[in-house]
């Protein structure tokens, strides 16, 4: 890599770094292509990224960045798995890791807040931002859905009625 490329690659990932709702730190140890093509696959799919990039340019990425203290994280050969949303990244990176041994779960942030490995763990155990939408959504029709049941229901019981008067032949 050349200086401008590394220049390019710093500004890429500090773009990356602003942007990103969350940025989990992963250990890759030995994954193969397939393996991590496999991973990048699912990332992008939820709407992340997965990021193996040189540790000194992406502590140089995050400064000036609320990401800056994962910096101490960023040592041997790392990984960086991001999202805008704060779930999705940390979702995916615990889930590969538990299904394949050669990815460990470093560390992390959201925002300005550090996060271990438990941290991230935890954060991957949350529904996403679009499950959440869909369970609020699913509240908020809940009680129309009902009361157009019960408006319904007493025609409903009369045409009942009345078709087994008509069945019967009176």
């Amino acid at each position: 890599m050349d200086r401008g490329q590394k220049t390019e690659a710093v500004a890429a990932l500090n773009a990356t770094f602003k942007e990103a709702g969350v940025v989990v730190v992963t250990r890759n140890l030995g994954l193969t292509v397939s393996q991590s093509t496999e991973l990048r696959g699912k990332m992008r799919e939820a709407g992340a990224s997965f990021k193996v990039s040189k540790n000194r340019l992406a502590k140089l990425a995050l400064e000036g960045t609320d990401y800056a203290p994962i910096a101490d994280m960023l040592s041997g050969p790392v990984a960086l798995a991001t999202s805008d949303d704060p779930v999705a990244a940390a979702k995916i990176a615990v889930e590969f890791a538990k299904s394949n041994d050669l990815l460990e779960i470093v560390g992390g942030a959201m925002g300005d807040t550090l996060l271990d490995e438990a941290g991230v763990k935890s954060l991957a155990s949350m529904p996403s931002l679009d499950e959440l939408r869909g369970t609020i959504v699913g509240l908020l029709v809940a009680p129309q859905t009902k009361i157009a049941r019960v408006v319904k229901e007493p025609a409903g019981a009369l045409a009942r009625v009345v078709g087994a008067y008509a069945a019967t032949g009176e």
